[in-house]
């Protein structure tokens, strides 16, 4: 898919395709805060808080065009499909509109497909209930390109909404050769999210270029700062 799509002209095309990420263990409460103002200052696609910051995060962004996403079975997605399905529900009831939940990593590389496709389908059920937009880790470190595909393909039938590269704490992140992959065998019915990785304005327009409709970023003050002062050179000639 390269030079295929139309360059980003806007500052919105690019400010709302990130999701500033909230997640790292050690953050303080106050860094929860800063970070849920960045979001709403550079209004993008939504701020990703962990699970307990997720009341907090909602009272922060109430009347911004920011939603407030979170994860579930996050980093490593061992949980029980009960466990993953009642914490998606209680986060929904607090007002999260996006979860991205982690792929049960173990069971896919033993080739246990149908279990895998069973919790997807009930993750998207509940999401899907509830408004709300689910998006599918598969922690691609960790698979073949085999298992990569197979993830894809289980993911459209499933009727999840995103695919995502990684969650940031694995080996690796995203790298362009997944994205490829995962644009190639999900898209269009699934989008295609890259984790891991993405810090610089370059990369991040190298993902949408790929195909990537979203981003996680930690980096999205410099990313969106950088971005507007290219407009600015743009538009000045």
């Amino acid at each position: 898919m390269d030079d295929v799509r139309a360059p980003l002209t806007t500052y919105e095309q690019l400010a709302k395709m990130i999701d500033h990420s909230l997640l790292r263990p050690e953050l303080s409460e106050q860094q929860v805060i800063e970070g849920c103002e960045i979001a709403r200052r550079y209004e993008v696609a939504t701020v990703t808080v962990r699970p307990c910051d997720v009341d907090l995060a909602v009272r922060l962004m109430n009347g911004s065009s920011v939603p407030v996403g979170t994860v579930a079975g996050f980093p490593h997605g061992s949980s029980t499909t009960a466990a993953k399905l009642y914490e998606a529900r209680d986060l929904l009831r607090r007002g999260v509109k996006e979860i991205d939940m982690v792929i049960n990593i173990g069971k896919l590389i033993s080739r246990q497909f149908q279990y895998v496709e069973a919790e997807l389908v009930q993750m998207a059920q509940t999401c899907h209930e509830q408004g709300a937009i689910l998006k599918v880790i598969f922690e691609n470190a960790y698979l073949t390109e085999e298992l990569k595909i197979v993830a894809c393909r289980i993911s459209k039938r499933a009727g999840v909404d995103f695919s995502k590269t990684s969650t940031g704490f694995a080996p690796t992140g995203a790298t362009l050769e997944d994205l490829r992959l995962m644009v190639q065998h999900c898209a269009p019915q699934v989008r295609v999210k890259a984790a891991g990785g993405v810090r610089t304005l370059e990369s991040a327009l190298e993902v949408y270029q790929v195909g990537c409709s979203r981003f996680g970023a930690t980096a999205t003050v410099s990313i969106l700062e950088d971005w507007k002062a290219r407009l600015t050179r743009q538009a000045t000639g």
